[in-house]
């Protein structure tokens, strides 16, 4: 009988609790990003201290899922779900009725406990369920979910945030949370294997202290400046924890993450591709709220339905690349969605103080468009050649991957723009002193007003538009990469390499 050999009829009904669960657990990734600057505003926080709300819960996200292999093999996936639901409902009500900006932080840190074993679990689950020539369709409804949610965040967030306190933001998904809680008690089973595997706290400890200290360098240094020591000490002691954490893991029977399934090529690739589109995908989510609030100075909802049109058209691709991915394979359609990403972002770069809704709109659009013929495919083409024990591991080092370099993607971008805003602003200030003390005409205190409003919007744009030119080269790395894909036969899958598997 075949060692990979999938349940004959899918768990539809629990995948379905799994996928609300991983729906709201996804929404909250994104849901912040267009309440930002009033949340800014409300405690008087500066941007580089109020982004933390999304990087950090990114990052915590990101420092925990690579012990979801750990959990999703060791422990039963009803009691994974339980106790992960429960402690995303706790963070969820924290950040609610937060009364500080700490208390908020704090609950979406709790959150981010919570939500990091959804993912890993749903995915396992369906990986479980479906045999892989029918994985491309399943998995291009699982980005409904993962891509949908967060696109959907800024539209929902928008409507709120303009009629109602920010707090309503997680109000409304307790009860969500609650329901699907409640459901999973009641319909959850256990439909995957168990294994008695230990969790090793050290490789714990170094991947926590590498992914913290290197995200918390980049995002400290738009304030403080690559040049201060606790920038470039906190990223120089992350990539020493980075290659520790490596190199023990390469050397363990039992590790945290099985880093030898980057022996398999496929993977390899799509987790490279999958780290710079994460990359580009989550920071131009924060960026184009900036623009369209802070710079065009456009209402809240108003600016996340701008953003609707990209999130729908997200949704509705989805299961369309799953089904394009069972026929044409990952080339095609990484090539095609990275073309058009690339074509998107440079266009986001041309933004103007008075640019259209339809330019704006259109270009967002777009690169939704682009991004979602790329994710999903990429990923199930990788996972497919892995062997199924490995499946695990695979799923944890995948959403580490996305989770940790869209948080660190973010910061970085937040760190060009606030540096080159900062630089153009100065050439502004002096440029406008320069001219004032040519003509010899004192300003009144409203002109002064008015101009240093008008300095702050000229090079808040700036660095927005340069920060949206590096993400134009970050895709363009992507796309020369998606060129060396290769669809994995699925009848040859997981039998290419000999890896060694973990003991019994």
């Amino acid at each position: 009988m075949n060692n990979e050999s999938t349940m004959k009829k899918p768990p539809y009904g629990m995948i379905a609790i799994l996928f609300v669960g991983a729906f709201v657990a996804f929404l909250n990734n994104t849901l912040l990003n267009v309440a930002l600057p009033t949340i800014m505003k409300d405690f008087g926080i500066d941007y580089a201290t109020v982004q933390w709300l999304a990087t950090g819960y990114m990052l915590v996200s990101g420092i925990l899922v690579p012990a979801s292999a750990f959990f999703v093999t060791r422990f039963k996936n009803r009691h994974l779900f339980i106790v992960a639901m429960s402690i995303f409902t706790i963070g969820t009500i924290m950040a609610g009725f937060a009364p500080n900006f700490e208390i908020l932080l704090l609950g979406r840190m709790v959150q981010a406990v919570g939500a990091s074993s959804m993912s890993p679990l749903l995915m396992n689950v369906m990986l479980t369920s479906f045999p892989k020539e029918k994985r491309g369709s399943a998995m291009g409804i699982f980005g409904l979910v993962m891509i949908a949610a967060p696109a959907i965040g800024p539209t929902l967030s928008g409507y709120i945030v303009e009629h109602h306190d920010w707090r309503m933001l997680f109000q409304i998904i307790i009860p969500f949370a609650i329901i699907s809680l409640v459901f999973g008690i009641w319909k959850l089973e256990n439909v995957m294997e168990t294994r008695d595997v230990r969790l090793d706290f050290p490789s714990l400890l170094l991947s926590t202290v590498a992914f913290g200290s290197i995200l918390y360098g980049f995002s400290t240094a738009g304030s403080k400046g690559w040049s201060d020591p606790v920038v470039y000490g906190t990223i120089i002691v992350g990539v020493i924890s980075l290659i520790l954490f490596i190199v023990k893991q390469l050397r363990m029977d039992e590790p945290l993450l099985e880093l030898r399934i980057y022996k398999y090529p496929m993977f390899a690739l799509a987790s490279i591709i999958s780290t710079i589109v994460s990359m580009a995908m989550f920071s131009g989510m924060i960026l184009t709220p900036a623009y369209v609030q802070t710079v065009r100075g456009i209402d809240p909802f108003e600016a996340g339905l701008m953003m609707l049109p990209g999130a729908l058209i997200m949704g509705i691709m989805s299961p369309i690349t799953g089904k394009l991915f069972d026929k044409v394979g990952p080339r095609i359609l990484a090539i095609t969605g990275l073309t058009i990403t690339t074509l998107a972002t440079f266009g986001l770069t041309k933004l103007q103080v008075d640019s259209s809704y339809t330019y704006i709109i259109s270009m967002y659009t777009i690169r939704m468009f682009g991004l979602s013929m790329v994710m999903m495919p990429i990923m199930t083409n990788g996972l497919n050649q892995l062997p199924q024990i490995m499946n695990p591991h695979g799923t944890a080092i995948n959403n580490t991957v996305q989770q940790v370099a869209g948080a660190i993607g973010s910061a970085v971008m937040i760190t060009i723009m606030n540096t080159r805003t900062k630089a153009r602003a100065e050439e502004l200030v002096a440029d406008a002193q320069a001219n004032a003390t040519q003509s010899g005409v004192i300003p009144s205190a409203e002109q002064m007003q008015q101009m240093q409003d008008q300095i702050t919007q000229t090079a808040l744009l700036d660095g927005i538009n340069h920060s949206f030119f590096i993400a134009t080269i970050i895709t363009v790395i992507a796309l020369v990469f998606a060129f060396f894909l290769k669809r994995v036969k699925v009848e040859s899958a997981a039998a290419s390499m000999d890896l060694k598997k973990p003991t019994k």
